[in-house]
């Protein structure tokens, strides 16, 4: 039995995490639900798995569940009842699941209180991960991976030395707007929020989606596994596979590939990661090579989709620049979504902020904080 801690519980991959503990009910028990403010699905939640500690963003929400949980389960806000979550002495693993920034302080706290951490939220590895990476060495904890294509590298791996790996290959559907015929870069102007929402394999969150649509997602992946499998940027390769059954791969230096493939549901990763080093019996993903029939792949079309290279461009830099390359991104995305730019602008804003921005090597946590707030002003015209 595990006990664990999820931060982010009523997003789509924390009620995905909450399915796969109800798959395992032996293997797996619920023992922290932090939430943002959906308080509805979070009393629900806790109402169904008894943890002991739960926290909400909104002190007045927190307030809300006390009335309504009175001694079932203690109830924090904020950052600070993040940290209390992620700190459990109960705790074996905390699951990261928070868009966004607010996930790189709880993960940090819950390294240095001796917790592996499962990261859902690419922007704790993207902003920070020599620090984190280098505290989880330093405590003797595992960081496991929850995103399908880092999942797959990691199992790809099973271990073996860095010296082995020519390259990582990350695979992308490509989004909804991968068909350069039907969607030329010339047409990317009229893409509409509604339109880009639309994604061909996965159903997730409105930021990821759009990220999945411009491939920023890919884009944030590829630093994330720099830092996950301590790796160079230029031994990190993206392929599109519309299909999404193959969810990433590695090359080895004698010219083997090792994929790894299923249906797509994110079940599966959260359930790897929670179970590690076991495989547990799920009937939940089924995957029928037959129906399927074919896969197929392709070169990423770097012309219409500029995020591969600005990307690569932050990871190579390295230091404080793939914070404002995230932070741009994150500010571009909401302007889209709010209509006040258009979605071809959304790649133009972040090289605009990339190029102004005066990168520290090796910075330290508070640096990289303030490169983000900086990143965050500067987007759009608001530099200072």
């Amino acid at each position: 039995m595990r006990n664990v801690v999820l931060l982010g519980s009523t997003g789509s991959i924390g009620t995905s995490t909450i399915k796969v503990a109800e798959d395992l009910p032996d293997q797996i028990r619920l023992i922290g639900l932090a939430a943002g403010n959906n308080v509805e699905l979070l009393l629900e939640q806790t109402r169904k798995h008894r943890p002991a500690s739960i926290s909400i963003s909104d002190p007045a929400k927190a307030a809300e569940l006390r009335n309504a949980l009175g001694t079932a389960a203690d109830v924090y806000s904020g950052d600070e009842g993040l940290i209390k979550l992620a700190t459990l002495p109960a705790a074996d693993i905390v699951l990261i699941a928070i868009v966004g920034t607010a996930g790189l302080q709880p993960a940090l706290a819950a390294i240095r209180a001796g917790k592996d951490i499962a990261v859902a939220s690419k922007e704790i590895l993207v902003m920070a991960g020599e620090i984190v990476m280098r505290e989880a060495e330093k405590h003797g904890v595992k960081v496991l991976a929850v995103d399908s294509e880092h999942s797959a590298i990691f199992q790809c791996l099973d271990g073996k030395p860095g010296a082995s790996v020519r390259k990582l290959w990350l695979t992308a559907s490509g989004g909804p707007f991968r068909d350069r015929v039907a969607w030329p870069k010339e047409k990317f102007s009229e893409i509409t929020v509604e339109r880009a929402l639309k994604h061909p394999s996965w159903v997730m969150g409105r930021k990821i989606t759009i990220d999945s649509a411009t491939l920023f997602n890919k884009g944030l992946e590829m630093i994330e596994a720099r830092w996950l499998f301590n790796i160079q940027m230029d031994r990190v390769g993206v392929v599109v596979h519309p299909q999404s059954i193959v969810h990433s791969m590695v090359e080895f230096v004698d010219g083997s590939i090792i994929a790894q493939m299923s249906a797509p549901d994110m079940c599966l990763p959260i359930q790897y990661a929670l179970t590690y080093p076991a495989r547990v019996s799920s009937d939940r993903v089924q995957t029928n090579f037959a129906k399927i029939g074919t896969l197929t792949f392709e070169e990423p079309d770097t012309d219409r989709f500029p995020a591969l290279g600005l990307a690569r461009r932050a990871g190579e830099i390295g230091g404080t620049l793939p914070a404002v390359f995230n932070a741009a991104n994150e500010v571009a995305v909401e302007a889209f979504c709010n209509r006040h730019i258009t979605f071809d602008q959304i790649p133009a804003v972040v090289a605009e902020t990339m190029k102004c921005h005066e990168v520290v090597p090796h910075p330290s946590l508070e640096q990289i904080l303030a490169a983000d707030a900086w990143a965050r002003g500067a987007t759009l015209g608001k530099r200072s």
